[in-house]
């Protein structure tokens, strides 16, 4: 049975394929695989994309049913993905208080490295995926000297294969590791296995289905 959540996902894993992000072929992943496809968040360039893009998450988080208070965006690729969301979440009926980061602290003006609203109370963080949970760790640092609470993160899509650690696999993925070692939720629009999911139901789409589902024996985690 397909659930609300599964529509969520193949509906945005078709525009991420029509919109040139989700691709197929032959690419070289950060850990080194050669892996059958190629999800690039920063191809969603244009005003009609990301707009898109912010409600596909806005929907996915409001389908969590996920508490907080308020969004952040950690530079560079979050900081529009979290003003995006902020606003759709908004269409939706809920407001929530917006902020980002510098890289570079600020030595005039106001100053430091924070931008927009205070962080206060439950903080989720807004980005495209996570790949080895660093930058997760330090948007949790920046979180937690401020005063406020680590709460969840929210991405596009969850790749669920195996992380690596000193070049070598281990049992878990990114995401279990924030959610498991790091203690946060994570809410992600589309999972691999939506994905799969996805392309399954379409015979034009079987090649890519045939080589995404060996990738997932060979890396994936439940």
């Amino acid at each position: 049975m397909t659930t609300d959540r599964d529509a969520l996902a193949g509906e945005f894993v078709q525009f991420a394929i029509d919109a040139g992000v989700l691709r197929f072929g032959d690419f070289k992943t950060k850990a080194g695989r050669q892996s059958p496809y190629f999800f690039n968040a920063g191809l969603f360039d244009d005003g009609a994309k990301l707009a898109r893009l912010a409600q596909f998450y806005a929907r996915a988080i409001a389908q969590s049913g996920l508490e907080f208070d308020v969004i952040f965006g950690p530079a560079y690729k979050g900081i529009p993905l979290g003003a995006g969301v902020a606003m759709e979440l908004a269409r939706l009926g809920l407001v929530k208080p917006f902020a980002y980061n510098r890289k570079e602290a600020k030595d005039h003006g106001e100053g430091g490295t924070l931008v927009g609203a205070p962080l206060r109370g439950r903080v989720l963080i807004v980005d495209d995926v996570i790949s080895a949970g660093t930058a997760v760790r330090e948007s949790i640092a920046l979180i937690k000297a401020a005063g406020a609470t680590p709460h969840a993160v929210a991405i596009a899509l969850d790749r669920q294969e195996k992380a690596t650690e000193n070049g070598a696999d281990v049992p878990w993925s990114a995401v279990q590791y924030v959610r498991d070692k790091l203690g946060l939720q994570v809410v992600s629009i589309a999972s691999l296995a939506q994905l799969l999911q996805h392309l399954g139901q379409s015979d034009n789409f079987l090649p890519h289905f045939e080589a995404v589902s060996a990738y997932r024996a060979r890396y994936g985690v439940d």
